[in-house]
């Protein structure tokens, strides 16, 4: 049997620090390869924008590996088999993943290689602490993020490590499967188009955007990140979840920054473990993405209604900011974080409309779309997971706005018919003179929609339906 090893990329798209690679470069040569399971139902497990996003990514990946990933179309654990055999193999390695179907795609391969008796190891890739090693003290889970972060923060992060020297990379030659095979690119939303621009791809484009954000935008960063105008937020996100970049090297290179012990580099480290939180919620309550965490919530009385829907989706709601949220979105692929919580408050409180529609929307619009992330966040707002938002707790869109756009720039930029619309107004354009809306060109109703809910009788609504739990 060859001294050789396969590993198995999924979302760990870099060479640096990491663990799995580094173990299968230990070998000896190593057989790169990435499967897109066209099989199962893992390719309805990756939204329209986040395909894009990882052709581009894999496509640099590919190219730091000088053009010898391997990559597979198929179930995992059948091709995996199967180029252990063909290729002689008897080591497998794979940095772990905490979504459920790759949990059973995991414990699937596990029960095979070890009835063959195949050497393999799987690793943490992807988290600063593995969820699996974390209890609290009468040895369950950890539900107020509090407790949680008292708790990590005892054990100190493993440190980040270079990528192997002198990798030995297998081309598999047989295989004539390529990256436009994938098909990443078939968007029914034509993202490709959309958002291609707005965004730079890999690991190098990681490394990069984070030195970028020490060196210009941590310093302010728990006061500016609100303002959807400035540039005070990290956009790591989508780099982390594909992997392109570790948790462990952004741990590092925070904590080694200057702004390491003041407010905002703590505040930037408290969000790192809000992500950890996240995983560690789904990795203990698998059916995050679907039920309520808070099990009363399961009588609340949501509505069905795809107008109110359709017109959120699309930023047609007649509330300025929360329209900006969602045409930003549907044009970048990304939404600014405060931006986020206001316009989930808006469909969930104001709308009552059920947090799956949010949940849904958000999936496949959004490139760094984390299912972790996305259903915690989701029945964080909704008020019906752990240490949640409180059920009074509703964002008014207006208040909002004015407080934390105030010169209009965001609004202004994703809501281009408003754009001569004095400041005053801008936030709630119904409430202009005629004569205003005339001369900013705005006809309500036809070129900028009246507000499809009122924001107060909507709010006693909610209040109402939240009280009735």
């Amino acid at each position: 049997m060859r001294q050789a090893a396969i590993f198995w990329f999924r979302q760990d798209l870099r060479l640096t620090d990491n663990p799995g690679l580094i173990a299968a470069a230990r070998c000896g040569q190593v057989l790169p390869v990435y499967i897109f399971d066209n099989v199962s139902s893992v390719p309805l497990a990756i939204g329209s924008a986040s395909k894009l996003y990882l052709h581009h990514s894999l496509a640099s990946l590919d190219q730091a590996l000088q053009h010898q990933l391997n990559f597979y179309l198929g179930e995992p654990s059948l091709i995996i088999l199967q180029l252990l055999k063909q290729h002689k193999i008897v080591n497998v390695f794979w940095n772990r993943c905490y979504e459920p179907w790759y949990v059973a795609a995991d414990e699937l391969l596990v029960k095979q290689l070890r009835a063959l008796k195949i050497n393999y190891a799987i690793f943490n890739g992807a988290y600063l602490w593995d969820p699996t090693t974390i209890s609290n003290a009468s040895g369950s889970y950890y539900k107020v993020f509090a407790a949680y972060k008292r708790k990590v923060l005892a054990i100190a992060p493993s440190k980040p490590v270079l990528k192997p020297e002198n990798l030995s990379l297998i081309k598999d030659v047989s295989n004539k499967t390529v990256l436009d095979d994938l098909l990443l690119l078939n968007s029914p939303q034509c993202w490709q188009h959309k958002i291609m621009h707005h965004w730079s791809y890999g690991e190098s484009a990681a490394q990069q955007q984070l030195d970028k954000f020490i060196n210009n935008a941590l310093a302010g960063y728990k006061t500016a990140r609100d303002y959807p105008a400035q540039q005070h937020t990290s956009k790591l996100s989508a780099h982390l979840h594909f992997g392109e970049i570790s948790p462990q090297q952004i741990w590092a290179a925070v904590t080694n920054s200057l702004n390491c012990a003041t407010v905002d580099g703590q505040h930037f480290l408290s969000e790192l473990i809000w992500r950890e939180f996240s995983c560690y919620l789904l990795t203990y309550f698998n059916r995050l993405p679907v039920d309520n965490l808070q099990n009363k919530f399961n009588t609340f009385p949501w509505r069905h209604d795809h107008c109110l829907l359709q017109a959120w989706q699309y930023g047609n709601t007649g509330y300025p900011l929360i329209d900006a949220g969602m045409r930003e979105l549907w044009q970048t692929g990304y939404m600014h974080n405060r931006v986020r919580m206001i316009v989930a408050s808006f469909l969930v409180k104001n709308l009552l409309l059920h947090w799956h529609y949010g949940r849904d929307w958000f999936w496949d619009c959004l490139i760094d779309a984390d299912l972790a992330n996305n259903s915690a966040s989701w029945q964080w707002v909704a008020g019906c997971g752990v240490d949640a938002a409180p059920y009074f707790r509703i964002f008014n869109p207006i208040s909002q706005g004015e407080k934390f756009d105030s010169q209009g720039e965001y609004t202004r930029k994703f809501v281009p018919e408003l754009k001569n619309l004095a400041d005053k107004y801008l936030f709630k354009p119904w409430a202009a003179p005629t004569t205003v809306l005339k001369v900013a060109g705005i006809i309500l109703g036809d070129t900028y929609p009246y507000p499809i809910v009122d924001l107060a009788v909507s709010r006693q609504q909610a209040l109402a339906a939240y009280k009735s739990l």
